[in-house]
């Protein structure tokens, strides 16, 4: 038989089979799938605390800005030399500019150091994205005008075109204001999306965990049930050769939820009366099963980089099995325990509708008050 006679029959055959939509769909999506390089930049945090006043304060934080962008470009020549991919996303720690508040008042410190939303930190940061051509994520306080006297610490996403793209505010801190704080009156501003964010962009579907945040499920959970692929966390954490929480955690938030994690600590946190070293290695990069696939050592280095395969993660989640966590989430089991049951109070901080600053201490108080009623609850 001819090759051209076995090219027609070939098509009749072709023509006659029923197509399969799902799997279409899929050789699209996989199609479109990218394989590149993303890198946890750990980095270490300088603190403003011992800036006289904003402007000085500002100044500081500019000029890191102008270092971690030249530090990024070295790591990148390297990383694209090494393993062939292009450099697509880089993850800062958490607080890298201002390192955290101490015993500064929620006050004072929002007027120091917190970045504003279209401020001059962020269209700085917005030029570093924009002259590696790459997504940069990283984490800062700042201040929003619908809530005066608080700041919030969030973890943002800026695109190749500078533009941020994801704001994230963490939602359980133990020292900081929060969303939850405010409640009522966030989600009538923002909504869930403002919330839950997740960025579709063409290097997958990205959402950000800050710091310790990672040791509780429910929020890479609740990402990932919105799409999320990648999770972005920043932190500033105790390294150890020693399994530590976030470590344990990252890898179970990883397969549990099917997404890669790119966690970025500090290399120290400088210009504090703190040893520099004293939350310093273990940034990693780690697969959607769970796998190191990068990890670095202590001090300033770009070593935790690693390949983001969205191709396998997509088809994983498509392909039915027992390691399929996804698709087997029975959620509506769950919604009656947890949505019956109060342990932080939502509002802490509104009065009358008005936001209520408090002091310090008060973050200590809620957690005795909740440790009660749970204990009277007999909970505890």
């Amino acid at each position: 038989m001819d090759i051209e006679r076995r090219s027609v029959l070939a098509a009749m055959i072709a023509s006659a089979l029923p197509l399969d939509v799902a799997l279409a769909a899929e050789a699209g999506a996989m199609a479109d799938a990218r394989t590149y390089a993303a890198v946890a930049m750990q980095l270490a945090a300088r603190s403003v605390e011992r800036a006289p006043a904003r402007a000085a304060a500002r100044a500081q934080v500019l000029g890191m800005v102008g270092e971690v962008e030249a530090k990024i470009r070295s790591a990148r020549i390297f990383i694209e030399q090494y393993g062939g991919h292009p450099l697509k996303l880089a993850v800062l720690p958490e607080y890298l500019f201002t390192s955290y508040p101490g015993r500064i008042s929620i006050r004072d410190f929002a007027a120091l150091a917190a970045f504003e939303m279209q401020g001059e930190e962020y269209e700085a940061l917005g030029k570093v994205a924009q002259n590696l051509k790459l997504f940069l994520a990283g984490n800062a306080y700042e201040v929003d005008p619908n809530f005066p006297g608080l700041y919030f610490q969030a973890s943002f996403l800026i695109a190749p075109s500078g533009d941020v793209v994801l704001r994230y505010r963490r939602l359980n801190s133990m020292f900081a204001p929060t969303p939850h704080d405010v409640w009522s009156k966030y989600l009538d501003i923002y909504g869930i999306d403002g919330v839950f964010p997740v960025a579709r962009t063409e290097i997958g579907n990205l959402a950000a965990i800050a710091s310790e945040e990672i040791l509780y499920p429910e929020i890479a959970r609740a990402h990932a049930l919105r799409g999320a692929e990648v999770f972005l966390h920043s932190s500033s954490e105790i390294g150890s050769p020693i399994d530590t929480n976030k470590a344990i955690a990252r890898r179970a938030r990883a397969f549990e939820n099917m997404a890669y994690v790119v966690s970025a600590n500090t290399a120290g946190i400088e210009g504090t009366s703190l040893p520099l070293a004293s939350a310093d290695g273990n940034s990693q990069v780690i697969d959607y099963k769970g796998r190191v696939l990068a990890e670095s050592n202590s001090g300033e280095t770009f070593t935790a980089f690693a390949e983001i395969d969205l191709g396998a993660l997509r088809h994983a989640r498509r392909t039915p099995g027992m390691t399929n966590y996804l698709a087997r989430q029975r959620l509506e089991l769950f919604a009656q325990v947890y949505g019956g049951q109060v342990r932080h109070p939502a509002n802490g901080m509104l009065e009358g509708g008005a936001v209520k600053v408090p002091d310090r201490d008060y973050f200590k108080r809620v957690q005795e008050e909740v440790i009660e009623r749970m204990a009277k609850d007999g909970l505890i």
